[in-house]
């Protein structure tokens, strides 16, 4: 999914990580790799990646270089990861399968023009998440031992209702706003930022708007989501105004005299997801650095020098605290 129109709307504000000092957050594992893997491929010889075999694992450079600002910060990552692809996604995958193919003829098209910076650019498009990057990716955060959750189906979705109903954890995760239609009390974005992280409010914004948790919902379906595609003119204002004025998304339906295929389960995919509460939550983190930094550089032959700056950052952050903060 990814709303981003719903920042109209959204109450958000700046946080220091001083004030997250001890907080858990259940992190959207997908959208926060992805961000990591496309400015990893964008910025990185792909030599540096690729083993001799031919496997592309620049995840795990990703991973080296994100999961320290957690660690001194105090701020305990749990990696949420997607199940099975909710069928109503299908097109949407398929637009973004598409997407990857054109980037794809449009890199070798560069690099034929002898342009490798619009060539790594366009190849940072083309990434997709593997099964080699799902299995490394776990397997160093295992290492790391960084809690992972498995989702039966959308990672934001369980990661949202972790965030709502799981006294454990403190914050969703997700550069997305999708967190907010999935009520997530309380969203952190920015997380693969430089910057503070932005927190995102999901009952201010009810106040703010004096809504409910499902007119939200009906103002995100009338704008699109990837489920649905959009009723067109409706931007979140106008959605807004239309669905206070006709009580729900079916009053404004009928106003408009317009369709929405589906439109009751997808509804039932942001108030009443497919989520577990079947998973060991165990925050005490103790990582086996040792093991990690050879499962990445000799394992996977990563370059040392690409990730012993990360490897390094999560070193001092064990020191300086003993652990203590972990555990």
């Amino acid at each position: 999914m990814g709303l981003a129109d719903l920042r109209q709307l959204a109450v958000l504000s700046e946080v220091s990580y001083d004030e997250l000092d001890g907080d858990v957050v259940a992190v959207d594992a997908h959208n926060w790799l992805y961000r990591y893997l496309t400015t990893t491929v964008k910025f990185t010889n792909e030599d540096v990646y690729t083993t001799e075999d031919g496997a592309e694992v620049a995840n795990l450079i990703g991973v080296v270089q994100g999961v320290p600002k957690f660690f001194e910060h105090d701020l305990t990552p749990v990696f949420v990861f997607d199940g099975g692809v909710t069928e109503l996604k299908s097109d949407e995958v398929e637009r973004r399968r598409e997407q990857r193919e054109e980037a794809v003829a449009q890199m070798e098209e560069a690099k034929a023009a002898g342009d490798p910076i619009a060539a790594a650019r366009l190849e940072s498009r083309t990434q997709r998440l593997t099964d080699v990057i799902h299995e490394t990716t776990r397997q160093v955060l295992e290492l790391l031992d960084v809690p992972v959750v498995e989702a039966p189906a959308e990672g934001e979705a369980q990661a949202a209702a972790m965030a709502r109903n799981d006294p454990a954890v403190d914050y969703a995760g997700s550069e997305d706003y999708d967190t907010l239609l999935l009520g997530a009390p309380l969203t952190l974005r920015k997380l693969t930022t430089s910057d503070n992280p932005e927190l995102m409010d999901f009952e201010a914004t009810l106040q703010k708007h004096d809504i409910t948790w499902s007119q939200l919902v009906d103002i995100g379906i009338l704008c699109g989501t990837d489920f649905n595609d959009g009723i067109h003119g409706f931007g979140p204002k106008t959605a807004l105004t239309a669905v206070k004025e006709h009580g729900d998304l079916w009053g404004v339906l009928e106003a408009e005299d317009e369709y929405i295929e589906y439109v009751d389960r997808i509804r039932d995919l942001f108030l009443d997801p497919n989520v577990t509460e079947e998973y060991d939550l165990d925050t005490g983190i103790d990582p086996d650095l040792d093991g990690a930094r050879d499962y990445v550089t000799d394992q996977w032959e990563i370059p040392t020098n690409e990730v012993e700056r990360g490897f390094e950052r999560i070193e001092s952050a064990v020191v300086q605290t003993g652990l203590d903060q972990f555990t």
